[in-house]
């Protein structure tokens, strides 16, 4: 069917864990980490002096030159700051952020990230790329089993930076139909899921994107098949992407990625439109 196992998209199955792939250690975290010691030694500074000089421990410099840890892309811009680089470190940022998602999600990371248009459609959770921060955090703390607390900050950082779709230019199309019952499914406390509502309102006022509720109510449904999303490159390719418990897959057979078009288009004329899905947000929030 022309698929590529992946992993989480970010809104709908979380991760499982960690694969022994996706542990620090290898690949640019590590060249990362080689570079930032041979700029800190080359300034002579010792790992202490120059924690304090960038906010973070000396401990956690040495976790970054040795790989073990992935560096958040704030302590970069700072680090290519105090080390005079000269954009060196910043240059790796891109990089070392995708570093942040699950091995087997960072293909489907890639593709996102430079997609002209995107096609969701969510049956679990909010989409990550909706998902406010409380959101997210409130999704990760509810993974079992239980991730580890550096682990939830690097997926929560991964996530926000994933927003920056929204900011970009030339901007993409975005389509989004959201189960209802998934605005109504509280994770996190009463004022997150208020917050999470409000973002998707407004998120849902610009211009090239649409967001749309399909009601718990309607009798036809195209998509009860679970949640995917269709992607287009911007080598003017369409590919699908669909997640079920712990097997994740992107799908470029062109018959197999049709079928998906096929029932998104459907799913989108049976939902309820933008203004009417606003309206409907409008009074969950009310509710919330």
């Amino acid at each position: 069917m022309g698929s590529v196992e992946q992993g989480d998209g970010g809104g709908e199955r979380e991760d499982a864990g960690l694969r022994p792939e996706d542990e620090p250690g290898s690949g640019v975290v590590t060249a990362f980490g080689r570079q930032l010691k041979l700029l800190r030694v080359r300034a002579g500074l010792e790992r202490p002096e120059f924690g304090k000089l960038t906010g973070y421990a000396g401990q956690s410099v040495a976790s970054f030159e040795q790989g073990r840890r992935i560096p958040s892309s704030r302590f970069i811009d700072r680090a290519d700051e105090v080390l005079d680089a000269g954009g060196v470190l910043k240059a790796l940022k891109e990089e070392v952020a995708r570093a942040q998602y699950p091995a087997f999600f960072r293909d489907a990371a890639r593709l996102e990230a430079r997609a002209t248009a995107l096609n969701v459609y969510a049956v679990y959770a909010v989409p990550g790329l909706l998902q406010t921060e409380d959101y997210a955090r409130a999704v990760f703390q509810m993974q079992r089993p239980l991730l580890e607390d550096d682990v939830i900050e690097q997926r929560l950082e991964a996530r926000m930076v994933r927003q920056t779709i929204f900011t970009r230019r030339p901007a993409p199309l975005m389509s989004f139909v959201i189960e209802e019952a998934v605005l109504r499914r509280q994770l996190g406390s009463q004022k997150t899921m208020r917050g999470t509502l409000e973002q998707i309102l407004l998120t849902g006022q610009s211009r090239n994107v649409e967001v749309q509720v399909m009601p718990i109510g309607r009798e036809d449904h195209a998509a009860l098949g679970g949640p995917f999303t269709l992607i287009d490159t911007d080598k003017g390719h369409r590919i699908a992407y669909a997640e079920i418990q712990d097997d994740s897959r992107l799908y470029t057979d062109t018959s197999y990625v049709r079928t998906l078009e096929a029932r998104y288009g459907i799913l989108r004329s049976q939902a309820l439109t933008p203004s009417e899905s606003s309206a409907f947000i409008e009074q969950l929030m009310g509710e919330a």
